[in-house]
């Protein structure tokens, strides 16, 4: 099974060698709760995490 990672600049989750979303290689695979973002627009979680695209993402990073 892939192991999951979160990129330590947009907070996406994704498997594999480099985020899917910006293109950068550092991710973290120590990260604490996960959010799935299904409309940005009218999601409060999307709103108080900054978040404007939808996807899988990381709450919190270590």
């Amino acid at each position: 099974m892939a192991v999951e990672k979160a990129c330590k600049v947009c907070k996406t989750i994704y498997t594999g060698a480099k985020c899917s979303k910006c293109g950068n290689t550092e991710g973290s695979d120590t990260f604490k709760g996960k959010v799935i973002v299904f409309n940005p627009e009218q999601s409060e979680i999307a709103k108080n995490l900054a978040l404007k695209e939808k996807g899988e993402f990381a709450v919190r990073l270590r």
